[in-house]
């Protein structure tokens, strides 16, 4: 009888300890997979849904809601102006349609810049910012860069003629950083061909508008293309032919003749009055 019981007690013992074998593994285990599903959830980046377009949308095209849908984006690169929300997208119910002021290639983000606000279509006027005026300036090849221009771009302006008090003729910045907002009738930032332009259209604030007006009636406007990212100011530059061929102008010089001064006095000669010379006695 003890001999059974012996047994027992020893398989009792023996199960017992295999049990919290199992246990101590199958806890390790699943320590090991909340670490693994911890380090995971740290590995993932937070989503959040965008609007993109789902065909390539050009410019002057009113935006539908047909033509976007919604994708999850990371949260950190959403890009600058993106709209998040169907009412920031199309307000009021789709009824003030937004329009492409640049070309959006298939999955491109829907971003503020290359919309209009809604109900407005693609013109000059959607691109001026408040307070500012657009002004026409007359170009050709020299005069407009060859071609090289495109709405966006920013240029410096240079006046030449000559002035009321010489006739000499010379050239001043009179402008710098000028935004273009059009090439001819064309406001499209997305001109693949190089145009050459007859009339392109700044963005100038109104006493802008009245000096370039001014200058343009008696003298000639040519541009001067800016860098893309250069936010660089444009010193005060003239230039004359003197300067440029390296001509040096002597003044005239004025010497001062100091006149001679003369004395006399007056005496009467019965009727008649005369007049003698005679030195000068003060200073």
């Amino acid at each position: 009888m003890r001999l059974v019981f012996g047994l027992v007690l020893i398989a009792g013992l023996a199960l017992a300890g295999f049990a919290v074998y199992m246990a101590q593994g199958f806890l390790s285990a699943n320590q090991a997979e909340l670490e693994r599903e911890r380090a995971a959830r740290a590995s993932m980046v937070p989503l959040v849904e965008v609007f993109v377009v789902n065909e390539q949308v050009v410019y002057g095209t009113q935006l539908t809601q047909e033509m976007v849908r919604k994708v999850r984006w990371p949260e950190d690169a959403i890009p600058e102006g993106a709209f998040l929300t169907e009412e920031a997208l199309f307000p009021e119910g789709g009824n003030r349609l937004r329009a492409a002021l640049r070309t959006m290639e298939k999955d491109e983000a829907v971003i503020a810049v290359k919309v209009t606000d809604p109900g407005q279509d693609a013109g000059i006027t959607s691109r001026l910012s408040r307070g500012m005026r657009a002004f026409a300036i007359s170009t050709d090849v020299s005069s407009g860069v060859s071609g090289f221009l495109r709405p966006g771009d920013t240029v410096d302006i240079y006046w030449s003629g000559t002035t009321n008090n010489s006739n000499q003729q010379f050239t001043k910045l009179i402008e710098a950083n000028v935004k273009l907002i059009a090439i001819d009738q064309s406001a499209n930032t997305d001109l693949s061909d190089a145009v050459i332009a007859r009339t392109v259209t700044v963005e100038v604030n109104p006493q802008q508008v009245a000096s370039l007006a001014q200058a343009q009636s008696t003298g000639q406007l040519s541009l001067s293309l800016v860098g893309s990212g250069d936010e660089t100011v444009a010193e005060a530059i003239e230039v004359d032919q003197n300067s440029l061929l390296g001509i040096v102008v002597k003044e005239e010089e004025i010497v001062e003749v100091e006149e001679e001064r003369t004395c006399s006095i007056k005496t009467r000669r019965g009727a008649e009055v005369v007049e003698i010379p005679i030195p000068c006695t003060n200073g």
